[in-house]
């Protein structure tokens, strides 16, 4: 299997289309800018990529568009849970098949309540699929989207069970004390926080890195602290990360990246998310311009 990752990962916003199909051609450009530009990795296809938004065949495609045009699949993980268990594998095995570096799996989020032998059998069920081509498997622990969480007690269930397919996981619940009781299952064991906030302690060795929404905006910063311990950088990434609070974040991530890029359609989201607002907009737009605009030493 491929290596674990770590380091700053992206959770890469999808570009959109007029017509609300994915913009590959600004998906790769945006996947490369990132890659270039301070990310170690990047989760694609993720909840700021809209993952859920998009049909099976959409969702193939993006992959498909990284692989055609000679992204470095290996430092790529790419979201592929879904509510049907045919649909997660489909996903699954064509993420394994194109050559990801892992694919990040929801738990199927429909019913909720559901007991621990039902998401065993589902991740079983993603394993035995793609034994041929064992893709690492990452567990997206988002509970307050999802509705369902993998606790501490299904995890070590998990590792027990299958325990050379299933390397990490992503918190996105930002309780640091759950991320903590998950990093102390194993060393082994690849945890990412959401946030670059966590980016000091996971370079001591706490946790593997960080996946952050606004790593599409501030990855420079944030390698600078992953790489260096530079607590400036560190500070100037967490402040453009607070622009966002109170605030819409996916749609509120691809406005500034709009701003950023100088390309108003990386702003683009798909129902049911709404454009950021105007007033949003301009609060974050000067708020960012004016962090830049620090010299950071």
């Amino acid at each position: 299997m491929t290596k674990t990752l770590t380091g700053v990962i992206a959770a890469v916003a999808t570009p959109i289309s007029e017509d609300g199909a994915p913009d590959l051609k600004r998906a790769v450009k945006l996947a490369r800018f990132l890659l270039d530009n301070g990310c170690d990795g990047l989760n694609v296809l993720g909840t700021t990529g809209e993952a859920t938004s998009f049909s099976l065949d959409e969702r193939k495609t993006v992959m498909d568009a990284y692989k055609a045009n000679g992204l470095p699949l290996h430092r790529l993980m790419v979201g592929t849970g879904a509510a049907a268990t045919a649909d997660a594998v489909a996903l699954t095995r064509h993420a394994a098949e194109l050559g990801f570096g892992g694919a990040l799996v929801l738990p199927p989020f429909y019913y909720k309540g559901v007991p621990d032998e039902g998401l065993v059998d589902y991740i079983g069920t993603l394993v035995k699929a793609t034994i041929q081509k064992p893709i690492p498997i990452y567990l997206y622990h988002f509970p307050s989207m999802s509705g369902i969480p993998w606790h501490v007690t299904l995890i070590k269930r998990l590792l027990e069970s299958f325990p050379a397919r299933i390397v990490g996981l992503k918190d996105s619940s930002g309780d640091m004390a759950y991320a903590r009781s998950v990093a102390a299952i194993s060393k082994d064991f690849a945890v990412f926080p959401s946030t670059e906030a966590a980016l000091i302690e996971a370079r001591q060795g706490a946790f593997a890195g960080c996946i952050s929404a606004t790593a599409n905006l501030n990855a420079d910063l944030c390698a600078r602290a992953w790489r260096e311990g530079d607590v400036a950088a560190l500070d100037a990434a967490v402040a453009i990360r607070k622009l966002f609070d109170g605030k819409p974040l996916v749609s509120g991530v691809k406005a500034l990246l709009g701003h950023i890029h100088g390309d108003p359609a990386l702003a683009q989201v798909k129902p049911p998310l709404a454009a950021f607002s105007p007033a949003d907009r301009a609060a974050v737009f000067a708020g960012h311009d004016a962090v830049r605009a620090k010299k950071v030493a």
